[in-house]
């Protein structure tokens, strides 16, 4: 598998994990890498298992220049769409990271076809998380905070089995919605929650 292409410069990587599910939050990562310490494997985090995945976020975690992780709740998923939701999400993780580090992007790169409203020149490129390193590394990050998210919420919520299917719309799930209603963390703007959540 050829590498993915590094980035010049202080050129920052976004992703987002969490836009399909039916349950808890929409998750966004902002990650700018280090030239002096490039890290093997970078990839679409849905092409990793979960153990590789785990690994990797360590790596970035540990290798990054910069790298910062936020969220848009359930509540703005509903209120606002989930697509701005990401877009706010995304938003919040480059912030972040520029507040935390104080470095400020010379481009920010942007996995899809929709780009948050930034103060820095922003770029969509879609299928970034499988072209671009830094917005691969988002990507992992997203991904792996959003799930361990999912598995505390399977400990106060165990009936739904979030930590099998992430919230996702699986026959399990969707099951589960039909037996016990929707819980708090839900998104009830989203049809199959609506459909069979109790009144």
């Amino acid at each position: 598998m050829p590498a993915l292409l590094q980035a010049e410069g202080l050129v920052c990587g976004v992703d987002e994990a969490g836009r399909g599910p039916l349950a808890g939050p929409v998750v966004a990562a902002a990650v700018i890498l280090d030239p002096a310490r490039p890290i093997d494997g970078l990839n679409d985090s849905k092409r990793l298992s979960a153990r590789r995945r785990a690994f990797l976020a360590e790596q970035i975690r540990c290798s990054a220049l910069a790298w910062a992780v936020a969220a848009a709740s359930v509540e703005e998923i509903d209120r606002i769409n989930i697509l701005q939701a990401s877009l706010l999400a995304m938003q919040r993780a480059v912030t972040a990271l520029v507040d935390k580090y104080r470095f400020l992007p010379v481009e920010v790169l942007v996995d899809g076809n929709r780009c948050p409203e930034l103060a820095y020149p922003v770029a969509a490129i879609i299928g970034g998380d499988g072209k671009i390193a830094a917005i691969a590394a988002a990507s992992i990050l997203a991904k792996t905070v959003r799930d361990d998210g999912m598995r505390e919420l399977h400990a106060a919520y165990p009936q739904y089995g979030f930590d099998r299917h992430m919230g996702y719309p699986t026959a399990l799930h969707l099951q589960a919605l039909g037996e016990h209603g929707a819980s708090p963390h839900h998104r009830r703007s989203f049809g199959p929650v609506a459909r069979l959540s109790k009144p």
